[in-house]
């Protein structure tokens, strides 16, 4: 029998089930019927008490005969018309309370004093005068008891019903050992109410498990209005990405919202619980499958050696950072500026350490600007790296233009006095984290990463054999979803906020890479360095932002309001490209990629100037950025840099006012455009 077989239950689903199965229709009758129950209930008991009676007295069981029925008419005749008089069936007994319980003592009373004067103090030939005393009493128990049970059975089991009649609806898509444990985790939860499972299973299909029906995927559509469901859970860890993709693309047509469930190392432990459950995986909005690291090649990069991050409280930074974390290096170098953003990583990095017994590694955080060159070649001498990742940028396209000085010196500079720095204090292994912005760059920030490759580039040509101890080299990637300011999240909030969701350009396309797959590449293109290489990472194919906005607003249950559906409930707002945006990204400044031994890594030969010529131009630049002559350093930038062109108002904000510099207006947009000009290396 497979294991997903409908005949497998949650324990706690076989006692809810028919419970409500057998209450619900008896809370659905008419209040008239109710009463007429409760008054038949009531004359059952009469009947049964007078027989307990008989049988105490005579101390058998016994069956009733003769005059021994003369006890039970009187009982109905007088105890119903009290019961009735006294209000005894106005009261709702799911919602009995000690009002109730003193109206049925009030009631017993009466008809007990009665009860006993005719058959006790008065009696009656052949029916013992104990059975006038011990019925009323029999009576007062079974009629309290009656009325206590029903309290909790029906009480308890309306309240459940109508609790989840309140709650969301929602379906389990995977009928396997996954759902099962949701089904369970979610019996008593107070957010969502599982009325069903998908599965495209043929064994399965119209099966019962735990009480819930297993439905055809392919009738979701229909379920979704029938069953008033708007939420979709997706339990299916082990499926592949293409399979995942499939499965998102039909449920788009449901109009619900989908959520998922962690991976199978969650899952393997044996716990699934309602917190568990989460937004997609931006992988899931990715499209295609990761592919695997090679170990030896991030052993080759890190295993017990000394490793350096800058940028370590980016979020590329960051990433490495767990990545290098978890191949075992001797000692982790975090470099970063932002004091809370490097307080967050060291302290995250340190529980990290503890789940991998790491118990020798070093975590050392260290306050520093990598354009503080004393600063830095102290830390280079005094902790000796031997690899090196440089992700210390700044990267927010349209703050680097209005901030152009800040991002040129940062960029640039920075990473000029890291590399001098590493290469005196021989690292062997610098590598530069680029982005494709620096191919043909239309901004400030894309230029500044292009002049920083080819500082690199320069380097490593100009210094002699003898004279250098470090290998450069360089990886650019596009977009990393989920990063600080990624596309994703800004979405999704917008989403939630019920829109619009901004766009800058309708036919605005990005490579998208996740920001775990793109630290991994990293680290392995770095590993296969031999100096001065730029390595391009495979980002798959172009997306579109628009596809994508309207991909997430569907799979969160909800419709795109645009021409065709003018009713629909989140518009695309489209803004307008802004101050050094481009409709399309590119990966490569020539033809000339070259295959290397990972599938998802290229390598480029590009063009660059070499160091006497190069330093000439490093030192006008500086000038001019030092007398704040944003003019001179954007010509310079022009001349250096293949395709980028200083046309245009100069919009440094700090050194032009609002009233005399035409992109002021776009200044308000930078937070709500964020999404919109993705960022792609660590802070």
């Amino acid at each position: 029998m497979p294991e997903n077989t409908p005949t497998e239950t949650p324990r706690s689903r076989w006692f809810l089930v028919p419970m409500q199965a057998l209450v619900a229709p008896l809370l659905a009758m008419p209040r008239a019927a109710k009463r007429a129950l409760a008054l038949l209930v009531d004359s059952g008991l009469c009947v049964l008490t007078i027989w307990l009676a008989y049988c105490f007295r005579l101390n058998e069981w016994t069956v009733l005969t003769g005059v021994q029925w003369l006890p039970v008419f009187v009982s109905l005749c007088m105890a119903l018309p009290i019961f009735i008089v006294m209000g005894m069936y106005r009261a709702i007994f799911r919602y009995a309370n000690m009002a109730a319980f003193i109206a049925v003592l009030k009631a017993i009373a009466i008809y007990g004093v009665a009860f006993m004067t005719i058959f006790t103090a008065l009696s009656v030939p052949g029916v013992p005068r104990t059975v006038g005393i011990l019925q009323p009493f029999l009576l007062l128990i079974a009629i309290g008891l009656s009325r206590l049970g029903i309290r909790y059975w029906l009480g308890d089991t309306y309240q459940r019903i109508l609790h989840q009649n309140t709650l969301a609806k929602v379906l389990i898509y995977g009928a396997g050992n996954a759902g099962r444990q949701l089904a369970g985790a979610l019996t008593n939860s107070a957010e969502l109410n599982v009325v069903g499972y998908l599965d495209d299973d043929p064994r399965l299909k119209g099966g019962i498990m735990g009480g819930l029906p297993i439905y055809d995927p392919s009738d979701l559509p229909v379920l979704a209005e029938t069953l008033g469901v708007h939420n979709v859970l997706l339990a299916l860890p082990s499926a592949s990405r293409q399979r995942r993709n499939e499965i998102l693309e039909h449920i788009r047509k449901a109009r619900v919202n989908v959520r998922t469930l962690p991976d199978l190392t969650a899952l393997a432990q044996g716990r699934v619980a309602v917190s568990d459950i989460r937004e997609l995986e931006i992988e899931d909005l990715l499209g295609r499958e990761a592919v695997a690291p090679r170990q030896e090649l991030l052993d080759k990069a890190m295993r017990n050696k000394v490793v350096m991050v800058t940028g370590a409280g980016g979020s590329i930074g960051g990433e490495l950072c767990r990545q290098i974390l978890r191949n075992a290096p001797s000692s982790l170098i975090l470099i970063d500026q932002n004091e809370f953003a490097l307080y967050n990583i060291h302290a995250e990095l340190l529980k990290l350490a503890e789940v991998y017994k790491h118990e020798g590694l070093q975590i050392v955080p260290i306050l520093c600007s990598v354009r503080d060159q004393d600063r830095m070649e102290h830390i280079m001498e005094s902790w000796r790296p031997q690899t090196l990742y440089h992700a210390a940028a700044y990267k927010h396209v349209p703050l680097v233009e209005h901030t152009a000085v800040e991002g040129i010196k940062n960029n640039v500079m920075g990473t000029l006095i890291t590399a001098r720095a590493a290469n005196k204090y021989g690292v062997s292994n610098f590598v530069l984290i680029s982005t494709d912005k620096a191919v043909r760059p239309t901004n400030v920030m894309g230029a500044s990463k292009r002049l920083a490759e080819m500082v690199l580039q320069a380097l490593a040509a100009e210094l002699t054999a003898d004279r250098l101890r470090t290998n450069f080299s360089m990886v650019r990637f596009g977009n990393v979803l989920g990063s600080s300011g990624s596309v994703v999240p800004l979405f999704r909030q917008q989403i939630k906020e019920g829109g619009p969701v901004t766009l800058t350009h309708p036919k605005i396309t990005r490579y998208f890479m996740t920001i775990s797959e793109a630290s991994q590449l990293v680290i392995q293109a770095g590993a296969m360095a031999e100096g001065g290489d730029v390595f391009l990472l495979d980002m798959g194919e172009p997306v579109r932002i628009a596809d994508l906005a309207r991909k997430m607003v569907e799979l969160s249950g909800l419709t795109v309001r645009d021409v065709d559906n003018p009713e629909g409930d989140i518009e695309l707002a489209v803004t307008g490209l802004r101050p050094g945006e481009k409709l399309y990204e590119e990966l490569l400044i020539g033809d000339n990629p070259e295959t290397t031994e990972h599938p998802r890594i290229m390598k480029a030969r590009e063009d660059f100037l070499f160091w006497a010529e190069l330093s000439k131009k490093l030192n006008s630049l500086n000038a001019s950025l030092d007398r704040n002559d944003m003019v001179a350093a954007r010509a310079t930038l022009a001349e250096l840099v293949s395709g980028y062109s200083s046309t245009g108002e100069v919009s440094d904000l700090a050194f032009t006012g609002a009233e005399t510099n035409p992109a002021h207006e776009d200044v308000n947009a930078l937070a709500s455009g964020a999404g919109n000009q993705l960022r792609t290396t660590g802070a």
